[in-house]
């Protein structure tokens, strides 16, 4: 890979770097992100796997997202919580489904939720690179903030 090319105009670049040793243990470094990762050829269960990095790389973009449209909208919010299902077929070896729970503390209409679902939806920049790839899809839960209205 040639790190020396200017990306296209208007275009961020993004950079991870990766290490393996051998027997499988991995590690992960991408602008101060530092973790650990089970590169064996099976499953470790104490480790993620670069499935489970995948889902939390559509969590982190759904959740950014959110935080994104509060302020574009804007959408008023407490909290948010987002779960993410991968499903993997063996032959060939790839992601097939991804399903995700978005839970949003907020005491905005159920309109006003779709629309921020919709936005998350269509400009997400990992769930649009995702939903080209493979099935996705979710759905947005709104859960009153207990103070009224």
């Amino acid at each position: 890979m040639d790190t020396a090319t200017p990306t296209t105009a208007g275009a961020q670049r993004y950079e991870a770097t990766g290490t393996l040793r051998t027997g499988g243990e991995g590690h992960l470094e991408a602008h101060g992100l530092a973790a650990p990762f089970d590169g064996t050829a099976g499953r470790l269960e104490a480790l993620p796997g670069p499935a489970d990095v995948l889902c939390a790389a559509l969590c982190a973009c759904i959740l950014k997202n959110v935080e994104r449209f509060s302020g574009t909208l804007p959408f008023g919010y407490e909290s948010a919580t987002v779960r993410v299902v991968a499903e993997r077929e063996d032959r060939p070896a790839r992601i097939v489904r991804l399903r995700y729970h978005l839970r949003v503390v907020t005491d905005e209409t159920a309109h006003r939720v779709e629309l921020l679902h919709t936005n998350i939806r269509k400009f997400g920049t990992i769930t649009n690179t995702l939903a080209a790839a493979c099935d996705l899809a979710g759905e947005i839960e709104a859960v009153a903030t207990g103070r009224g209205s």
